[in-house]
């Protein structure tokens, strides 16, 4: 099935009824959607009716048993950002962006997952700047997609090639990598599961984010493996035999890494329940991932492994060991948001250390979601 089938049928539907019944292409992805859900599900729930019967799980059972459920809710939010995409009701505000930039800003937020799962990503630079006019956030979340998909699928490293073709002088984006391991890539087609699992909900949410940004994606399965290749219409460039790419107005400004709320990972440091309660409420209604720990012991083994877009923390935890923490999450992703909550009392804004955001704890439900807001998006 392919997004752009359920995108046709949507744009039929509304034009015809409205709000039209649920099509055959949208009730195939739900079947889908459901399968893939339930397999780590499925898989977290074995392991807690061990942990029933014998009472013990080892501390590689337990990792195990939260990728499961992390898993599954990855999956339930992409989800949801399909569906909000598929609206057509996804407002769109263009701007220049340098697009070698900004995917190498993705995977420098994505570097320890990337090391984690030992996985090796090549990605040269273009021979000049390649400039796009897109809209930031949505352009975030498709590079994210594409960075979820591959490293799903892929069986060996990631190759990421940026360039201009001829013409149309078009910028693309290319990747490419083996999705089952290099001693069987000339043992004949693309089996049945390994078609699935390119067709997972990450792929649909890649091709529903192309299609709301008007982005051409073209996917090439064989034996060598898969090539994903990704035409930006609206490339700024040098002017070409004469032909300017694009006229751009002087009205657009320039972004590197803004980036969207909605699906944005948010790690929460606060042993105060009520605290957390607070937080969760005030992120509800806002599409996030949030983890929650007690620690900053916690919140480095958290990290460990791959990075949040953004750490809230209880300022009675800031600490020396907060601290060092932030210095080294500092020298891998330079603009990283942090934000404490301080006391009750304690004077709000840009006052708790270079990089650090304080809101008052009294003020969460009316500051927080603008402050988040800020830090995910700001520019040095």
């Amino acid at each position: 099935m392919d997004l752009s089938d359920i995108e046709a049928t949507r744009r039929d539907d509304t034009a015809a009824h409205g709000s039209g019944p649920e099509t055959a292409a949208w009730q195939g992805f739900i079947a889908a959607l459901g399968a893939e859900i339930a397999s780590p599900l499925t898989a977290a729930l074995e392991r807690i009716n061990a942990l029933t019967t014998t009472g013990r799980i080892d501390r590689r059972g337990l990792r195990a048993l939260r990728e499961e459920v992390e898993q599954a809710r990855r999956i339930g939010m992409a989800s949801q950002q399909i569906a909000r995409l598929a609206s057509g009701r996804v407002r769109q505000s263009h701007e220049r962006i340098d697009l070698a930039q900004t995917l190498a800003g993705v995977l420098a937020h994505r570097a320890r997952e990337i090391h984690a799962r030992g996985v090796s990503i090549a990605m040269p630079p273009p021979a000049r700047p390649v400039a796009i006019l897109i809209d930031a956030s949505l352009l975030f979340g498709l590079l994210e997609t594409m960075l979820d998909w591959a490293l799903a699928c892929a069986r060996s490293n990631i190759a990421l090639h940026i360039g201009v073709k001829a013409w149309p002088a078009h910028a693309r984006l290319s990747c490419r990598f083996a999705h089952r391991p290099v001693d069987q890539l000339d043992d004949g087609s693309p089996t049945a599961d390994e078609v699935s699992r390119l067709d997972s909900v990450h792929w649909r949410l890649l091709q529903q984010t192309a299609l709301t940004l008007g982005v051409a994606s073209e996917r090439s399965v064989d034996a060598a493996g898969t090539l994903l290749t990704l035409e930006f219409p609206r490339t700024v460039n040098q002017t070409m035999d004469g032909v300017t790419m694009v006229e751009l107005d002087d009205g657009f400004p320039s972004s590197l890494d803004s980036k969207p709320l909605a699906g944005s990972h948010i790690l929460v440091v606060a042993q105060d329940r009520e605290l957390r309660v607070q937080l969760r409420d005030a992120m509800r209604n806002m599409g996030l991932l949030i983890d929650c720990v007690d620690s900053v012991a916690q919140a480095e083994d958290f990290c460990r492994d791959g990075l949040p877009h953004a750490l809230i923390i209880d300022a009675a935890l800031c600490d020396e060991r907060f601290a060092a923490l932030r210095r080294g999450i500092g020298a891998e992703v330079a603009r990283f948001a942090f934000i404490e909550v301080a006391a009750d009392g304690a004077a709000p804004g840009h006052d708790a250390g270079e990089g650090m955001r304080r809101i008052a704890r009294r003020s969460i439900a009316q500051t927080l979601a603008a402050a988040l807001l800020f830090e995910l998006s700001r520019l040095d």
